[in-house]
């Protein structure tokens, strides 16, 4: 029983410790742009649209010769 007049206090205490984080955060906008970092993780600075492939020769004229 003696444990739990020591824990009980400690389990407050935390618990009123992470509200105090909680709301520090929220007065300091860290939840404002959620979304925005979602995606800007992401991409890259350096990331570019991909240029399409051009089709082989030889697959052009299988491709002729079977539909015709």
């Amino acid at each position: 029983m003696s444990v739990l007049a020591f824990l009980i206090p400690v389990t407050l205490a935390m618990g009123a410790i992470g509200l105090a984080a909680f709301f520090w955060s929220l007065r300091n906008g860290q939840y404002e742009d959620l979304s925005g970092d979602a995606e800007r993780i992401l991409f890259d600075a350096q990331d570019r649209p991909l240029t399409p492939k051009r089709a082989s020769p030889r697959r052009d004229t299988i491709s002729k010769e079977t539909t015709t």
